[in-house]
């Protein structure tokens, strides 16, 4: 079975998985809903026929504006069933932003998640003459609408699967259609100057990321992921589909914004992705608490962070601590570093990622002697995510870490850092002046100055 295209990963896990483990998970009303991995196939399946009679060709475009749910990933992999991709916009965009994504994709589908994007589309459809239709996914205070150009989510997947029934091999036929190098999604970055470019990620980009990752830091079937970053950011495309879907990991959605950190805890995940932002609000939020604490849980705090501060500066040196070292931060663990990884939902994260910016040394220490092994992770949108981490044994604060296998990584002779591999991007869309300018004999030069140590 084909497994170099994100549809058909999803396949794969669905012979495999069907009804017995749970692929995504949504907390809705208070309660999290459950998706298996066949539910995840048949809304893809469903979604992707319906676009398919409402005229969506390969080479297509759809746009998606929205929050973090499970119907993204049903529009992102039915679009890409197609031979299609996905154009990613923050939901946070203003109109004109909208406006310039849209038309210089060539967008002729959009998706939005709810009202409040719905009307941004309504707003600069005029201006966006492709448009065909704009699909809504959450419908909730949009009863009087009746614009032409939308139609809800529910009734594009009740026509697919009314196709699928009349002809149930067309599906599989279509992903046999795709190949790996198939463009499957776009993503605009804003540089210093000019306006922003559409970077072209491939089948190939996605799904060798997603492998090289796991080859690194092996997920387990049985992990959780909360996927709560912008989805129009390739940082959580990495993690929270291509590396999902590579090995058949659960993501979970909070239910809102203001309720993520509560999620968390709920979750407990196993593998955590996050910008040095939440891990600063996070070592804010403990420092709070201590303060708010008994004096006895102070002293013992200070005390035995103390102790936390000494292990990592060993273990950041490579050197073994002391036997009283450990049995001290043992002691601390069962006294207090528990207890706190339990209040950050972090007590069963196994590979935790900082990413997007460098996070500052006193943070990470700080993290590190919490016995929260934070590990920095260096991409970028042209790489199709991560490519340079830091080894779980092998973890230097002046460092981004190792190239991922099949990864390889030089300094140009002005001391440029340039990367070669199968996640390297296509190039630029409508922009073959930028491309060949960034991508030169194989190598992605990515403007960063950089040195390599002998290792």
């Amino acid at each position: 079975m084909d497994i170099s295209t994100l549809p058909g990963l999803l396949r794969r896990n669905a012979l495999r998985f069907g009804e017995k483990r749970v692929a995504l998970r949504e907390k809705e009303f208070g309660i999290w809903q459950a998706i298996t991995w066949r539910d995840y196939y048949e809304n893809v399946k469903h979604l992707a026929l319906g676009l398919h009679l409402l005229g969506f060709q390969k080479g297509d475009k759809l746009a998606v504006i929205g929050d973090n749910r499970p119907e993204w990933f049903y529009a992102e992999l039915a679009a890409q069933s197609l031979g299609g991709a996905v154009v990613g916009i923050y939901p946070d965009s203003h109109p004109d932003q909208v406006e310039y994504n849209i038309n210089h994709s060539d967008s002729t589908f959009v998706m939005a998640g709810d009202q409040e994007q719905a009307d941004k589309i309504l707003t600069i459809k005029n201006k966006c003459p492709k448009i065909r239709k704009a699909i809504v996914d959450d419908p909730k205070g949009m009863r009087g609408y009746d614009d032409l150009i939308l139609v809800f989510l529910t009734d594009v997947q009740q026509s697919g699967r009314a196709l699928a029934n009349r002809n149930p091999a067309l599906f599989d036929e279509l992903i046999d259609q795709l190949s790996p190098d198939d463009v499957g999604l776009i993503i605009y970055t804003s540089g210093t100057t000019g306006l922003p470019k559409g970077s072209m990620i491939t089948h190939r980009n996605m799904t060798s990321i997603g492998r090289f990752l796991d080859a690194v830091d092996e997920a387990r079937e049985t992990d959780n992921y909360v996927s709560f970053l912008p989805l129009s950011w390739i940082g959580e495309q990495h993690f929270a589909l291509y590396w999902s879907l590579t090995k058949g990991f659960t993501v979970n959605f909070p239910e809102k914004v203001g309720t993520t950190q509560q999620n968390i805890r709920e979750i407990g995940p196993d593998l955590m992705l996050a910008p040095p932002r939440i891990w600063e609000k996070m070592c804010s939020d403990i420092q709070v608490k201590i303060q708010d604490a008994a004096w006895i849980k102070r002293i013992v705090y200070k005390l035995f962070l103390s102790v936390g501060y000494r292990a990592t500066d060993f273990k950041l040196s490579k050197k073994t601590p002391p036997v009283h070292l450990r049995l001290f931060k043992w002691v601390g663990y069962w006294l207090l570093f528990r207890s706190l990884k339990n209040y950050l939902g972090l007590a069963r994260v196994r590979h935790v990622y900082t990413g997007g910016a460098p996070l500052g040394p006193e943070i990470f220490r700080m993290f590190q002697a919490l016995d929260i092994n934070i590990k920095q992770a260096y991409g970028m949108t042209e790489l199709s995510g991560g490519t340079l981490i830091h080894r779980t044994d092998d973890i230097r604060l002046d460092t981004v870490g190792k190239p991922l296998p099949g990864i390889e990584v030089k300094i140009s002779d002005e001391g440029e850092m340039m990367i070669r591999g199968d996640t390297n991007f296509k190039g630029y869309y409508k922009d073959p002046e930028a491309t060949q300018k960034a991508l030169r004999d194989g190598w992605f030069h990515t403007g960063d100055a950089a040195i390599i140590d002998e290792d």
